[in-house]
């Protein structure tokens, strides 16, 4: 505890504030008590003693002060501060006030403020106190600061501002907005001011001001804020340092000759003019000369270069402030209006290479920040409209899959009236121009691209397992990339990996998106689905992974043919009827079969195909008529669960714990005509324990299922619960729920199975650390029934499809089926594991094994992608069937019980 902790709050508190005191300038005020505050009790003498460390310090700076006030002024003044520290009231419209300062000797009140700012900037910056609230202090205090602080910038030296800002500017996010009300609040713009004017304004400095300026009341003016007016003529650095994707830009251009680096100022300073939602013809055209100035090429390569830095952390990191989110995490205001206006101008320019960086802009722009939503969706709305005004297959493709990997609704908004624009351009609809962007990547056949790097092979495949470079020379192998390609072919290495991280990238979209096409009555003519799907070069390495109905005749890919499950050649015509096969309907034994044919064949499916799992109506739900209880009950993590249904295709909004209502989530079917909607509530009362910083709610329960027609009025509830009505205007009537048994039942599963997917991954049964219940064991009912409860329908899919895995697999003599649980035989001990949530208890009496999954599993490859808790079982399979290898601490702790 710090000698100031003694005090009551408010004096520790204003006295921070106003001179955001070190241990030093705490140690000089402190022996003035003992003039003062005789009469106080034993915690003030206390604080008193602990300064005696600081004493040769104290006793020149004591000796400095009476020599400029006198030793009687001087002993006054620090009294008589230390008094109104106990006096002052946080409420200034009290009537009683503290007396004011007594005046200090014209000249004397700015060497006084220096020796406490030298004193405090000298301190190691990391050590200082953040700047506190100020505006209720009282005014007493606010008057003595604004008369001693414009002495103090008169008479202090360029070194002594500099260092000023570096501990009061440069680290903080917008120190001079109007918004900080701190006691240098008048000090520090003018201290910046005096600084632009000498020419000794560091460049971290410049762009607290400049940032500072962006967030003030109805912006910056000349009359208001006289500092503006300086600091707004700097045009250099053309961006904020602090940020990779800035830094880089910065120093490509401080690498360029003086006549080829002359225009770029001009340039960026006319790109932060974007501030509509999109560029005027007379914009565009005088952004067309600014690039011309600078040169297409290098505009090109300095943004191609820098742009894929904008997902890595801020390089000089920013004090985070009390509200808001924080700044390391955002992007710098300054530099994403800046930003802004240079995507507007790539089309102005633009190549496959910096197309492919501006697609990657918009998805790290779209990263969630805590207590902020999205980082920067304006960013993300720009890089949007770049690839839209860009004819290139490039940037189709990146639409493509942003439209699949987007889920923030004001962005997908922006990619899909994108999309639009690109679909009438080309007289297509917006599916088929979905299918028409997937790019080929310079892959000759389907999976598979070679080229020749003087002497060596490179190639580039495409399979279940991702996208790889293999490099070999004269048939023989290499293990790495040889010294000869990077040097004399590093533009083409570069492009071959480039190559690759697009194609798993989109390799990943086409597979989501045709899972997505499952639910849909989705019909291909038999020439444009062979053309882009099952012979394209890259979408047909998802295509060939996937059973097909061709004409009615289930069909998958082998041996170089599409072929029937007994092995058939299954001709397709261009005329023919393709859609994806769903067993929803078939008959058991032909699901039956085609799982053991894929497991024949070894092929693994992009996503459950075979193994996918069937919702069909229950009983209960029959008698229940117009909703299903199926996943009524559930606790889920409201985060997790609302990144999973905007996946999934839901429209869900994040609930606050706030006096307000929402609309359930839904799920809209236009193809049916249908609206889904999931009944959901926040639960918990404590802020803080049950919701975050923000105010959103931690934790959902879950009720029903329902359907309506799409244009059915919503139903709505409080946040907090209390039953969803449907919300009807003058034009509207309330409408029932639809019967269930009118449902499609495809329609019906696919619902189903997204509702199951969301308990299956957001419950917190499925979290090994929450034994105890949870926050004061409020959910230990819960969480017991959820970890070794009931299989629900993906978990029973998950046990029948282990049945036909074990037999294949190196431990198969240690694993056993027992009901819900996978048993595994140790050597130490043997274990369960659930096959819902993957939680393990250990016999002989049941007692609880936490294993916390960390990284990549050791499990087997399975046959399709996308079934977390499956990975989770097999990776704690392998890991306990070998227990005696453990050797994590906690892990043994617990096995030893």
């Amino acid at each position: 505890m710090t000698a100031w902790q003694h005090f009551t709050p408010p004096a520790t508190t204003l006295l921070h504030e106003w001179f955001g005191l070190t241990a030093e300038v705490q140690g000089l005020l402190l022996p003035r008590l003992r003039h003062v505050a005789a009469d106080e009790t034993a915690p003030l003498r206390v604080a008193a003693t602990a300064a005696v460390r600081h004493l040769d310090e104290l006793r020149d700076l004591e000796q400095r002060l009476a020599e400029a006030f006198g030793e009687e002024a001087a002993n006054l003044w620090l009294a008589l501060l230390v008094k109104q520290v106990r006096l002052g009231r946080y409420d200034t419209s009290q009537v009683r006030q503290p007396p004011p300062l007594p005046s200090i000797p014209a000249g004397q009140q700015g060497y006084l403020l220096a020796r406490v700012l030298d004193l405090h900037t000298s301190a190691n910056p990391q050590a200082v106190p953040p700047v506190m609230e100020w505006r209720e202090a009282p005014n007493a205090w606010k008057a003595a600061a604004d008369t001693a602080l414009p002495h103090l910038i008169q008479e202090i030296g360029d070194d002594e501002v500099a260092r000023i800002l570096a501990v009061r500017v440069e680290p903080e996010a917008a120190p001079l907005s109007t918004y900080v009300d701190v006691p240098t609040k008048a000090f520090l713009p003018a201290l910046v001011q005096r600084a632009a004017k000498t020419a000794v304004l560091s460049p971290l400095a410049l762009a607290a001001a400049r940032r500072s300026a962006l967030v003030t009341y109805w912006g910056p003016t000349a009359e208001k804020y006289p500092w503006w007016t300086s600091v707004s003529n700097i045009l250099t650095p053309e961006l904020n340092p602090g940020e990779a994707w800035s830094d880089a830009v910065l120093a490509r251009l401080d690498a360029l000759p003086p006549e080829r680096r002359e225009p770029w100022p001009a340039l960026v300073a006319f790109a932060r003019t974007a501030t509509a939602g999109k560029p005027t013809a007379k914009w565009l055209r005088d952004a067309g000369a600014h690039v011309k100035a600078v040169g297409a090429a290098p505009f090109r390569e300095v943004l191609t270069d820098a742009l894929p830095l904008l997902s890595r952390p801020r390089t000089f990191r920013l004090n985070p402030g009390q509200y808001g989110g924080d700044p390391n995490l955002l992007l710098d205001e300054f530099n994403a209006l800046s930003l802004k206006g240079l995507l507007w101008m790539v089309p102005l320019a633009e190549d496959d290479a910096l197309t492919r960086a501006v697609a990657g802009v918009a998805e790290a722009a779209l990263r969630k920040v805590p207590g902020v939503g999205p980082r920067a969706p304006k960013i993300a709305n720009a890089a949007v409209y770049a690839l839209s005004r860009t004819e290139s297959g490039a940037a189709l493709s990146a639409l493509a899959r942003l439209n699949t990997t987007v889920t923030f609704k004001g962005t997908l908004k922006e990619v899909q009236k994108a999309l639009d624009v690109v679909a009438a351009r080309l007289n297509v609809t917006p599916d088929e121009l979905l299918e028409l962007g997937t790019p080929t990547l310079g892959l000759g056949v389907v999976g598979e691209r070679v080229e020749a790097l003087g002497d060596v092979q490179v190639r580039l495949s495409v399979d279940a397992r991702g996208a790889h470079l293999e490099f070999s020379r004269a048939g023989k192998p290499l293990k790495s990339v040889p010294a000869a390609v990077k040097k004399d072919f590093a533009e083409d290495l570069k492009e071959l990996k480039a190559a690759q991280k697009e194609a798993e990238q989109v390799t990943a979209a086409l597979a989501q998106r045709l899972d997505a096409l499952m639910i849909e009555p989705r019909t291909w003519v038999g020439a444009a689905w062979l053309e882009r799907h099952l012979n394209h070069p890259l979408a047909g390495t998802v295509a060939r992974r996937l059973i097909w109905l061709v004409d009615g005749v289930p069909a998958l890919w082998a041996d170089g043919d599409l072929r029937d499950v007994q092995g058939a050649v299954v001709p397709v015509s261009p005329t023919s009827g393709v859609a994806l096969w769903h067993p929803i309907g078939r008959d058991v034994a032909e699901v039956l079969a085609w799982r053991a044919r894929l497991e024949a064949l070894d092929v693994r499916q992009p996503f459950k195909q075979a193994w996918r799992e069937v919702y069909v109506l229950t009983d209960a739900e029959r008698r229940t008529g117009t909703y299903s209880n199926r996943f009524a009950g559930h606790i889920l993590r409201q985060h997790q669960f609302h990144a999973l249904a905007a996946l999934r295709g839901w429209r869900n909004r994040l609930r606050l714990m706030v006096d307000d209502s929402y609309p359930p989530a839904m799920r809209d079917l236009p193809a049916y005509g249908l609206r889904a909607e999931y009944w959901i509530e926040g639960i918990g009362e404590n802020y803080g324990e049950d919701s975050t910083e923000s105010g959103a709610y931690l934790r959902l329960t879950t009720d029903q299922v329902r359907f309506y027609p799409l244009a059915a009025p919503e139903n709505h509830a409080h946040a907090g619960g209390g039953g969803y009505t449907m919300w009807v205007n003058q034009a509207q009537q309330p409408l029932n729920p639809l019967p269930l048994e009118d449902i499609p039942p495809l329609v019906l599963s696919e619902v189903l199975r997204d509702v199951d997917l969301f308990v299956g991954v957001a419950s917190v049964g499925n979290d090994p650390t929450w034994q105890d219940g949870g926050p004061g064991g409020r959910f230990r009912e819960y969480w017991q029934s959820y970890s070794f409860g009931e299989l629900n329908e993906t978990a029973r899919t998950r046990a029948a499809y282990l049945e036909r895995l074990i037999p294949r697999l190196k431990i198969r003599d240690r694993l056993s089926l027992d009901g819900r649980f996978l048993r595994v035989q140790g050597d130490r001990r043997a274990y369960r594991i659930h096959l819902g949530s993957s939680n393990i208890l250990m016999e002989p009496n049941d007692q609880y094994l936490c294993i916390i999954p960390g990284g990549k599993g050791s499990g087997p490859d399975v046959d399709f992608d996308g079934d977390r808790v499956l990975s989770l079982v097999l990776s704690k399979a392998f890991l306990l069937a070998d227990d005696t290898a453990i050797t994590d601490p906690v892990i043994l702790e617990q096995l030893g019980r």
